[in-house]
């Protein structure tokens, strides 16, 4: 059977095409898979082939390649025996690791002394290259052989190409298919690869269904064995600064800059955003004409409510901006990065928010405690305080709820058994009673 180098050639240059493979790394799984089967018909065990393909001409040359040793690097006869002895062997390996010796092994090794009259300036732990005749025709199990070097290679080829590609995408934002659920876990296409949507990363209350097109932010890209694994978010506070980067120009060109982002997922969003260009409103860049900018990405996530404010030097201001949509009357700074706020007796509903959302997000947005004073028209006082950190005691109470919930079903399943046979083995023994009667 002949192998022909150049169909073989032009087939790999077309996977590559279609898979995004670089050519060289083509030809690299080329002439290893011609080693290959130039060894299992024409080379002998232990032999280290190299072969080189030439793209222009298709001819294809091979090497045997021998390991540079001198005595110091390869056992002694009686070290063997010692060795053989405790089933202490090590493999016989063309590499050569510094400091380790190797079994002498005349198809993988080759003496100082006879390396120098091939190569006068080589030295030992080099390789030497001896050049062997060059063949085409090859059986039938060297070329399956080939075969499957080649898909092997491709295969691993292709995986680093994946990882490589979206490892520097990392940070970003990709748009992808749900392609299918399997529990709580969503199995995403974004092109080359599946992206994984972990329960932990998807927005509370969000339903996912097969077909569905929707963006993500690449949270992570990680190696495993069988392949490179994409971890994605719907939930990181990141992906509210992506979304508004792909609708805004001006914060992509640099003239609007978001400072900060507190995000409670599925709730409520409130972002910073500030002007690098005097005369420039960065609220209204980030809103657009007639909502339009800030609708879009509101229909991304979902439905999810975005505050956009202006981010302050100052941070009475700043804090001030974050409790917005609420009026306040006076905000006051306290050495211990604490903040009291006044507000009318009529706006503190709505300064704290719904479930204490609104003042939870502008703690976090602004890194300040904020204490929220109602001041009522006679001048009493009523205080809510709120640390600047995202609470999330909804979704921890929604997983005990449904922990506590699954236990107790559990315990049912358990209980119901014997009460079903109880009464079954009752009413067999009535029967028999009236039977024999």
């Amino acid at each position: 059977m002949e192998i022909d180098i150049k169909s073989f050639h032009r087939a790999l240059t077309q996977i590559a095409q279609d898979r995004g493979i670089p050519e060289e790394k083509i030809i690299e799984t080329l002439e290893a898979a011609i080693a290959t089967a130039y060894k299992k018909d024409y080379g002998k065990k232990g032999q280290k082939i190299k072969a080189k393909f030439n793209s222009v001409s298709g001819d294809v040359k091979f090497w045997q390649v021998k390991l540079v040793v001198d005595k110091d690097m390869i056992y002694t006869d009686e070290e063997v025996e010692k060795l053989k002895e405790k089933k202490e062997l090590p493999p016989e390996t063309i590499e050569h690791e510094e400091g380790k010796k190797v079994v002498f092994n005349l198809e993988k090794h080759i003496m100082i002394e006879d390396a120098k009259k091939e190569k006068p300036k080589i030295k030992t732990g080099e390789e030497l290259e001896i050049p062997l005749q060059s063949k085409t025709d090859y059986g039938r199990i060297a070329a399956q052989t080939a075969k499957q070097v080649i898909l092997q290679k491709i295969r691993e080829v292709e995986k680093e190409a994946v990882f490589g590609e979206y490892k520097s995408k990392e940070g970003e934002i990709t748009s992808g298919v749900i392609q299918r659920i399997e529990g709580h876990t969503v199995f995403v296409d974004i092109g080359k690869t599946l992206g994984v949507l972990s329960r932990e990363e998807q927005i509370p209350g969000e339903f996912y269904r097969p077909g569905q097109r929707l963006k993500f932010y690449i949270l992570k890209v990680d190696e495993t064995p069988k392949g490179p694994v994409v971890l994605l978010s719907r939930s990181y506070p990141k992906l509210i600064s992506k979304l508004f980067e792909l609708e805004v120009p001006e914060i992509g060109a640099g003239t609007v800059e978001i400072k900060s982002i507190a995000r409670e997922p599925g709730f409520r969003t409130k972002i910073a955003v500030v002007s690098t260009e005097e005369g420039l409103d960065p609220i209204g860049s980030c809103v657009g004409q007639r909502g339009t900018r800030i609708i879009a990405v509101i229909n991304e996530l979902g439905g999810e409510k975005v505050d956009v404010v202006e981010w302050q030097d100052n941070p009475e201001r700043f804090i001030a901006n974050a409790l917005a949509p609420a009026k306040i009357l006076e905000v006051e700074i306290d050495k211990k990065n604490t903040a009291k706020v006044s507000v009318p007796e009529d706006q503190l509903s709505l300064a704290i928010g719904k479930d204490g959302r609104n003042v939870r997000l502008a703690a976090n947005l602004t890194g300040w405690k904020v204490d929220i004073v109602g001041v009522t028209e006679d001048g009493e006082k009523q205080a809510i305080s709120a640390e600047p950190e995202i609470k999330t005691e909804e979704k921890e109470e929604a997983e005990k709820k449904e922990k506590k919930g699954a236990e107790e079903k559990k315990e049912k399943e358990k209980t119901k058994k014997p009460a079903k046979d109880t009464p079954k083995r009752k009413t067999d023994e009535k029967t028999k009673k009236l039977v024999d009667k």
